[in-house]
């Protein structure tokens, strides 16, 4: 069941006895939690709400709670939140509990009427051949909780700042969709702060989105990676000089441009060969979103030019890593050579 579904009948049909939330996305994982909560009308100290975590809790504990009878609940139930049942997944752990599975698969057989328990399970999937997850989701509701889709999450951000009040023209609008990198849990954190700061005003320009959502190391890279092709000297300097200023280190940094340099390289193989967005993203095993913005770049230079800026970048590696030169003036002239094409 997808989470919009999960949580219209959440709200407004009875509880199921056992839900199985299953997926990565941690917004979508606690607008769940909090579902449930403000159904059941609990708070965090309500002796009806209990929470187990499977790597330091025995699983039989959980067990033992969900057969207790409520005490205070609006409903006559207790909620039981079971975390981390690492013991689903094909994961070896050490240093966890060993669990016993039967009064568990026995609850799930006829679980109580007086409880509802709640399996957080964040991971992409499941070890399907294991007994206990079979019997888990035969028994369970599953909540799908997975990362939406590139298409459906820029819907899912539009939709909320449109939800929110605020104006944006359609670049900041776009800016914004770029800066929070399709990420539900970060856009939502960025959007509740450009709502706070509008205040009565719900107007926000570019500028303010640049001011209250700062570019991420992978964003100015990004922007570093760009300058460095196309030749702009001013821009890749100012660029690289504000990035010392906040700590970074030009070791680190020759480092990631040739990562992304070599992203850029195989993106652009790929694409020869024909292959889509979504191939090559399994392909590379990379975020769809980020070979979206890679398929980009590479539309804009050749490949002769990818390989002689990924050359000096591993030059340079080369240079600093054996004490031949000093790594800042090494990159600064990379930087002013790159005007020139090298």
């Amino acid at each position: 069941m997808d989470t919009q579904s999960a949580l219209q009948k959440i709200k407004s049909q009875p509880l199921a006895p056992i839900y199985l939330v299953l997926g990565t996305e941690a917004y979508l994982q606690d607008k769940v939690r909090r579902a449930f909560l403000k159904r059941l009308d609990l708070q965090k100290d309500d002796l009806d709400l209990v929470s187990f975590d499977m790597e330091q809790d025995y699983l039989n504990l959980a067990v033992a709670e969900a057969d207790t009878l409520p005490l205070f609940s609006s409903e006559d139930k207790r909620l039981i939140f079971i975390e981390n049942p690492f013991f689903l997944t094909a994961e070896r752990k050490s240093g966890v509990p060993e669990h016993d599975f039967e009064d568990f698969l026995t609850y799930l057989a006829q679980p109580a009427d007086t409880a509802v328990m709640v399996i957080m399970a964040p991971y992409e999937k499941l070890d399907e051949r294991k007994k206990i997850t079979k019997a888990l989701k035969k028994a369970a509701v599953v909540i799908d909780v997975q990362p939406l889709q590139e298409k459906d999450a820029i819907v899912y951000l539009k939709r909320s700042v449109e939800n929110s009040g605020l104006q944006m023209d359609r670049k900041t609008l776009d800016l914004f969709i770029q800066l929070t990198d399709l990420d539900l849990s970060k856009g939502m954190r960025e959007l509740e702060k450009l709502v706070l700061y509008a205040g009565g005003n719900n107007t926000i320009t570019t500028e303010e989105l640049l001011a209250l959502i700062p570019k991420s190391l992978d964003h100015n890279l990004f922007d570093l990676t760009d300058h460095l092709l196309a030749g702009r000297t001013e821009a890749a300097l100012r660029l690289y000089q504000d990035l010392l200023l906040q700590g970074e280190e030009t070791i680190k940094l020759n480092a990631v441009l040739i990562s992304q340099l070599r992203l850029l390289l195989q993106t652009q193989i790929l694409m020869k060969q024909g292959n889509q967005q979504s191939n090559i993203a399994k392909i590379l095993g990379i975020h769809p979103y980020r070979i979206k913005l890679a398929m980009q770049q590479v539309r804009k230079f050749s490949a002769k030019r990818l390989m002689q800026v990924y050359d000096r970048l591993i030059e340079n590696d080369y240079l600093v890593k054996t004490g031949k030169m000093d790594k800042e003036l090494l990159f600064q002239l990379t930087i002013l050579e790159a005007a020139g094409r090298f």
